[in-house]
């Protein structure tokens, strides 16, 4: 895929899900993160693109191929912490059935943006190309991320996470051990079950489940 006779750039991001009927929502791009290409996506980089096409101009895309298409974005917008999308997997087609089934079960976890640079700046010291506008042409779910701390957050079908996808969490976005987070699930992950709108992206909730880890580990020499 070609913009204006130059080739589009990626940037991939992580994505989680939990749902089922094909909506996806999340974060596309994270405002001043610095990925792992040394670039970071400033804040309004995607504005004029944005209004110039809307979401319904936006492609949503398989692995960044045009002749992939797997569903649409419904909505496009920035906040203060990137670029927040969500969308809707057709699951009419055969290869949107198959995305699906693979973010459900964790076998893909990323999206990725196609975009062409307008203006950028780099610093002398960092190294870090600064994105300061970006002609954005579409969003692609796909298998390897660039920056860990964007990711689809929500594949809406009413699900709950499963044990192992609540400890792949808690050791990856929330920072606890691997026995930590054991320790939380055994401990209290029937409870936070229960409790359906207390998603783990909650404010506060993180360092209330290290807490809880701390708490609920036994003791070194017991």
């Amino acid at each position: 895929m070609r913009a204006d006779g130059k080739r589009l750039e990626h940037k991939f991001n992580r994505v989680e899900l939990e749902g089922g009927d094909g909506t996806i929502a999340g974060y596309a791009s994270v405002f001043g993160a610095v990925d792992l290409g040394r670039d970071a996506v400033e804040r309004g980089a995607f504005e004029k693109s944005l209004t110039a096409r809307g979401a319904t101009g936006i492609r949503m895309l398989f692995q960044h191929d045009p002749a992939q298409v797997i569903g649409r974005w419904t909505a496009i917008r920035e906040d203060a912490h990137g670029l927040y999308v969500e969308g809707k997997i057709s699951t009419e087609v055969a290869k949107g059935r198959e995305v699906l089934a693979l973010l459900r079960n964790g076998g893909l976890d990323g999206l990725s943006i196609g975009f062409r640079t307008v203006k950028a700046r780099k610093e002398a010291r960092s190294g870090v190309r600064r994105i300061l506008e970006a002609d954005l042409w579409e969003i692609s779910v796909v298998t390897f991320p660039m920056l860990p701390q964007a990711r689809v957050t929500a594949v809406k079908a009413g699900r709950l996470p499963t044990a192992r996808e609540f400890e792949r969490w808690l050791v990856r976005d929330a920072g606890l051990t691997r026995s930590e987070a054991k320790a939380v699930i055994a401990g209290g992950f029937a409870q936070l079950r229960r409790r359906r709108d207390g998603a783990p992206d909650e404010p506060g909730l993180a360092e209330t489940i290290r807490a809880a880890a701390r708490h609920l580990q036994p003791t070194r020499g017991q």
